[in-house]
């Protein structure tokens, strides 16, 4: 394979001149000391006495220190080659939004222990299956708040879903239509699949859930609407955790509180978005096959990107650098040195 080879520091390229002078200084000294020493010896004499070697040997040695500091600069330009060889990184390709109804009605034990409880479980158990994606965590009940942004940190997104309960946005009701808009807005800027999981289980008290539905479809966001309860209307019981009774969920006039789900708002919600309204019912809920019929369908996997890199090259020249400089120590050196003959 023939590699593009391309120099990071191209101007290095002048420190050629500096090996040229280095090796022009050690051929002058090697003939200077060789002319000084023939001054006192005769050509047959200094032959006999002196270990060093022919003129011919000289000069390979001396060439070979010239490769090696041609190959030393070579290395400091640090060559590189691009497109040689691909990589595969993955990278997060889609957001997750879970918008989650707090609203006391989701204390009902028709889902053991209770409605809050049992979702939490579930969407933990949702994270573990979306490695790779981000998520975050709105809370509603008649008004909503970003309990967790976006963040591939599954520990901490855990670790807040599990403080979540009724008192987590301070005023009951559930308003469904701000909900959606605090979701939207909380998805930022971006590209790459996004998703909302909006689990709710009570009647919208706000007029402007569709119009929310819309600008989440305009952002390129597909709602999928988990619905608690019953479309008819049932009254949440709740057990008391000092005696251990039963008891109505009662307002604030002593009437007895009816949850009454609208699920064909959620419906049409998440139409609008090219989703999906899932009727989860009064029972326990199954996160899990949903996450798998509905949700995981809409999640693009993490992509494989296939990407050029570069790769460094200077350790070649280095290496070849080492094994002349070798080279040049072994030749030029005598095998033996010769006896004066008597």
């Amino acid at each position: 394979m023939i590699y593009e080879i391309n120099f990071l520091y191209p101007q290095l390229i002048h420190l050629v001149w500096v090996a040229l002078a280095v090796v022009a200084l050690l051929a002058w000294l090697e003939l200077r000391g060789q002319s000084a020493l023939g001054r006192f010896l005769s050509a047959q004499m200094l032959s006999r006495l002196s270990d060093q070697a022919g003129l011919s040997r000289r000069g390979l040695k001396l060439g070979l220190i010239l490769i090696t500091l041609v190959l030393g600069v070579v290395a400091l330009m640090r060559p590189q080659s691009h497109g040689a060889q691909m990589v595969s990184s993955n990278r997060v390709a889609s957001d997750i939004m879970v918008v989650l109804d707090v609203s006391k009605s989701m204390l009902a034990e028709d889902a053991a222990p209770n409605r809050l409880s049992r979702a939490q479980a579930e969407i933990i158990e949702l994270v573990d299956q979306l490695q790779g994606h981000r998520v975050g965590l709105v809370a509603f009940a008649g008004r909503a708040a970003v309990l967790c942004p976006l963040t591939p940190d599954y520990g901490f997104f855990r670790m807040i879903l599990r403080a979540v309960d009724t008192n987590s946005v301070g005023r009951g009701g559930t308003r469904i239509g701000e909900a959606i808009r605090k979701g939207v807005a909380a998805f930022g800027p971006g590209s790459g699949a996004r998703l909302m999981l909006l689990i709710t289980d009570g009647e919208d008290h706000d007029p402007y859930a569709l119009d929310a539905a819309t600008k989440a479809a305009e952002a390129g966001i597909r709602i999928v609407a988990i619905g608690f309860g019953s479309e008819d209307g049932s009254e949440i019981t709740l057990t008391d955790p000092e005696t251990g009774a039963r008891r109505a969920l009662v307002d604030g006039d002593g009437n007895v509180v009816r949850s009454r789900l609208d699920g064909e708002l959620l419906r049409t919600v998440a139409l609008k978005t090219d989703g999906v309204y899932v009727p989860a019912g009064t029972a326990a809920l199954d996160l899990e096959s949903i996450i798998d019929a509905h949700v995981k369908p809409m999640v693009r996997n993490t992509e494989s990107v296939s990407r050029a890199i570069i790769v460094e090259r200077y350790h070649w020249f280095i290496a070849a650098s080492l094994v002349t400089l070798f080279a040049a120590t072994r030749v030029g050196s005598r095998t033996g040195r010769r006896r004066v003959q008597a």
